[in-house]
């Protein structure tokens, strides 16, 4: 009742008293004591503070969801769910069984037969893997639409006029999608194929052909059974870049799942609804993940099982009509995966040299080359601790925790923006109340009004590929080194950076560069995320697609297949030393 009497001066005097009991209790705030509270050592506490920070897209997607009202849940079940989650697991069988085709039979013919330009199609058929899924299905429709050489070729033959008078297959459909994106995505199962052949396949093939059993049978019966764990994480890799895609299937008008939390939380603003479908998608990934450790688990029992190379292992020689099958066999996906886009995308980048470049275009290169260089140097920097944590001390905790930071990339790039974005928002606004109340300024949009939380989503997005190439590079190294090091005197600190860093260059050279290409590619977060008026290359060309103008966005989508090469150089490069 008292409160009413209260005047300003008294008020303001007992808000600077808060203001200071506050500054006081923080001044005397010591992390160490803490840390020994917890029983906690420093490293561990570091690693618990990066893995909550990649996991908690997951949190806050629970957080959001039953932060939803009943209304919004009915009409998402009603109306959107039951097509989305259809589409999206038609989908994803359907790729499943292409590119277990794919992948399965073209690792079979070049690990087993000979026959013409068998070895330069055995590195090309990496080559789809350049291409991001979104830029192909621009190509395909472009290369067998209405318009394109295709169909304007069967008008030309037949006497057509329009496309009433004769029927072609509709890319702009579910099964034009599970084609666009099986062309791009099967080097996942056919790079795992042709490493368990490698390792398993040469004995058995002796054995059994031996035992009079024909190449088919072989194949089906043999090796397809010993092969079925490297089969199962190939297709599993697959799936979890497939459900990642928005580009394509926006493009393509199929509405999966992915597509529906871009499309609730952007077109619709209803936040909540985004984060309830996005929970679904989360339990498909989860079993993905689950399938996928179980597939990983049993290649590595297959692999300790497995015969080394036999010298002396001589491929099947084809001849007369097989051979050109073979390689019509082997030829034909990196046509359709790499081909098509190259050459469409090529034209349209040629035309579009003719009249210069676009200033929108060279603004766009220099923000994703920026972006791009900023995440993944830090990501480098945090892989780096990550892995010399496991090396300094491999406890099972610490291994758990590294494990726990790098989950991100089993997240599509949705469910890490929608995740990020809440958190993020939320501390703007805290941060902005309290300037404005203690200071009597507005600090507005500290995180999310700019490009702060994109690094965020890339870092967390991409932090397994930095953190498994620079582990591979430590594994190399013997920890005589670091011992020998520790002898003389010398601190962790010293042995890191004047010992295992100059050694570390190649791998860390490597992972940056592979963190900095993926993130030029990547579009979900990217479209979901970026502050007003920021423009990358992805996004440029995306919204260029959505205007119908793809040839204007040539140039810009020829220098993302360019750049996506170098990986697939790197990876021929470790394939031809291993």
């Amino acid at each position: 009742m008292k409160l009413g009497l209260i005047t300003n001066e008294s008020y303001n005097l007992m808000r600077k008293e808060d203001k200071l009991s506050w500054w006081q209790a923080l001044s005397g705030f010591r992390p160490s004591l803490l840390i020994d509270r917890l029983g906690l050592d420093r490293l561990s506490l570091v690693l618990i503070i990066i893995a909550l920070l990649v996991a908690m897209p997951i949190f806050t997607l629970f957080v959001i969801a039953l932060s939803g009202d009943f209304s919004s849940l009915s009409h998402l079940v009603k109306n959107v769910i039951p097509h989305a989650s259809k589409t999206t697991f038609l989908l994803l069988f359907g790729i499943a069984f292409l590119t277990a085709i794919i992948g399965s039979l073209s690792a079979w013919l070049v690990s087993f037969f000979e026959f013409p330009f068998r070895k330069t199609l055995s590195i090309a058929l990496m080559l789809p893997l350049a291409v991001p899924t979104y830029i192909n299905a621009y190509a395909f429709v472009e290369f067998f639409g209405f318009t394109g050489p295709i169909q304007s070729l069967v008008r030309n033959i037949f006497g057509f006029t329009s496309s009433r008078d004769y029927w072609f297959f509709e890319i702009r459909s579910l099964g034009g999608a599970i084609i666009v994106l099986s062309l791009v995505l099967y080097p996942y199962v056919y790079l795992s194929m042709r490493a368990i052949f490698y390792l398993q396949g040469r004995k058995v093939i002796e054995a059994a052909s031996l035992l009079g059993a024909g190449h088919g049978r072989i194949f089906t019966n043999i090796l397809l059974p010993l092969a079925r764990p490297a089969l199962a994480l190939g297709v599993i890799l697959v799936l979890m870049e497939a459900i990642n895609d928005i580009g394509a299937m926006e493009y393509l008008g199929v509405k999966t799942l992915t597509f529906s939390i871009y499309s609730v939380w952007l077109n619709q603003g209803d936040f909540a609804g985004a984060a309830q479908i996005a929970l679904i998608l989360l339990v498909i990934i989860l079993a993905l993940v689950i399938f996928e450790r179980l597939a990983r688990n049993k290649q590595v029992f297959s692999e300790k099982e497995a015969s080394i190379k036999i010298n002396g292992f001589q491929r099947v020689k084809l001849n007369g009509f097989a051979k050109w099958v073979a390689l019509f066999a082997s030829l034909t996906p990196v046509i359709l995966g790499f081909g098509i886009p190259f050459f469409i995308l090529g034209f349209f980048a040629l035309r579009s040299l003719k009249t210069g470049f676009d200033a929108s275009l060279i603004n766009a290169l220099f923000t994703s080359i920026s972006l791009a260089t900023i995440a993944a140097i830090i990501t480098v920097m945090v892989a780096l601790f990550l892995s010399y944590a496991i090396r300094i001390k491999n406890t099972k905790t610490i291994r758990t925790l590294v494990r726990l930071a790098t989950l991100g990339y089993a997240l599509p790039g949705t469910i890490i923006a929608l995740g990020i974005f809440l958190p993020l928002a939320r501390f703007d606004n805290f941060v902005d109340f309290y300037m404005r109340d203690w200071f009597g300024f507005s600090t507005g949009l500290l995180l999310t009004g700019s490009s702060i939380t994109l690094i965020f989503a890339y870092v967390v997005r991409f932090m397994v590929i930095a953190e498994g190439t620079i582990s591979a590079g430590f594994e190399k190294i013997p920890n005589t080194l670091d011992q020998a090091s520790l002898c003389y005197g010398k601190s962790r600190f010293d042995t890191f950076f004047k010992i295992l860093l100059p050694l570390m260059r190649p791998a860390i050279a490597t992972a940056a560069l592979l963190v900095f290409i993926d993130v030029l590619k990547e579009l979900s977060a990217t479209l979901m995320l970026r502050p007003f008026g920021l423009e990358t290359l992805s996004i440029y060309i995306h919204d260029l697609a959505s205007r119908g103008r793809i040839e204007q966005a040539g140039l810009a989508s020829l220098i993302i297949m360019l750049a996506g090469l170098i990986p697939i150089i790197i990876l021929m490069k470790t394939l031809q030393k291993s």
